[in-house]
């Protein structure tokens, strides 16, 4: 391949092609997205398919891009069980723009096409607000403390219009990604933060909460994905151009039980899913200690 370039010449054809490669399957990528556009569910869903494919092999060219241009060790634990049949939620830590390169090379053809949640405003985002929408990324709409206390009529009103917009993944499989984080991971954050934590910033319940609270019933799994660089944080620039030669990513798969689907504005409820979010991120970070403390050896 051609790992052996200078590593500035390696990112910038990295750039190139990932650019071209985006281009390329765009066109395409509008005009199923136009055809979809027809009032009949069976044509939809067949057309929704389709823009999932496409993405998949938007996805497959970028991952071919990785394997050109750079020479990574991959430690990878927990994809066995996966399956593109099911519907899974993903929690995972974030340090670096590269995490979702990354989260999309280890997942392509494993699980469906990675979605987000975005908020409804992103949707006028030039060019990458077509692209969402085009493939069918669950927009939401979020009503602040303050709002709600002069109208409390809107409560719940925000969970109940994103799940209309999610009633389309009733029926086809759909994984469903979340940086609990809010974030990048930072040392300065960490310190403004004062987070508890030693390689994680605090985790925000409230989105989570709120994915489950609008697909709680379609999901059937969560994926607790933790990502970890033996050589530090990488930039996105350094994971293109071939700077970074080892990652790890654990893969645990998580049942999504009753107890986790609720009101996030319910006292109870919100208390009892911080600590088990607070926990998880326990064991994530107990997790990265022990991957850090292997790297070093």
């Amino acid at each position: 391949m051609l790992r052996w370039l200078p590593s500035p010449l390696k990112g910038i054809l990295s750039l190139l092609l990932y650019i071209l490669n985006t281009l390329f399957w765009f066109m395409p990528l509008m005009l199923l997205a136009v055809l979809k556009l027809l009032p009949i569910s069976r044509w939809q869903a067949w057309m929704s398919y389709l823009v999932d494919a496409i993405a998949v092999a938007w996805i497959s060219v970028n991952n071919l891009t990785t394997r050109i241009f750079t020479s990574i060790k991959w430690r990878i634990s927990g994809l066995e069980t996966l399956s593109r049949k099911d519907w899974y939620l993903i929690v995972a830590n974030h340090q670096s723009w590269a995490d979702i390169l990354i989260l999309q090379n280890i997942f392509n053809r494993k699980i469906p096409f990675i979605k987000f949640f975005l908020k409804k405003e992103l949707l006028y985002v030039p060019f990458m607000g077509l692209c969402w929408w085009a493939l069918d990324f669950p927009f939401m709409k979020r009503y602040s403390k303050q709002l709600l206390k002069k109208r409390p009529e809107l409560k719940g009103k925000d969970i109940a219009t994103t799940r209309k917009a999610c009633e389309k993944f009733r029926y086809k499989p759909v994984s469903i990604m979340n940086f609990v984080e809010g974030t990048r991971f930072t040392q300065t954050k960490h310190d403004k933060q004062l987070s508890p934590f030693q390689h994680l910033l605090k985790p925000k319940a409230g989105g989570t909460a709120f994915v489950l609270g609008t697909m709680g019933e379609q999901l059937h799994k969560l994926l607790d994905v933790t990502i970890h660089y033996p050589q530090g944080i990488p930039s996105f620039w350094d994971y293109i151009s071939g700077k970074v030669h080892a990652i790890t990513v654990n893969i645990k798969v998580l049942p999504i039980s009753k107890e986790l689907i609720g009101d996030y504005n319910d006292q109870a409820y919100r208390e009892r899913f911080q600590q088990w979010i607070n926990q998880l991120w326990i064991e994530k970070d107990q997790q990265l200690a022990l991957l850090e403390k292997n790297a070093a050896q």
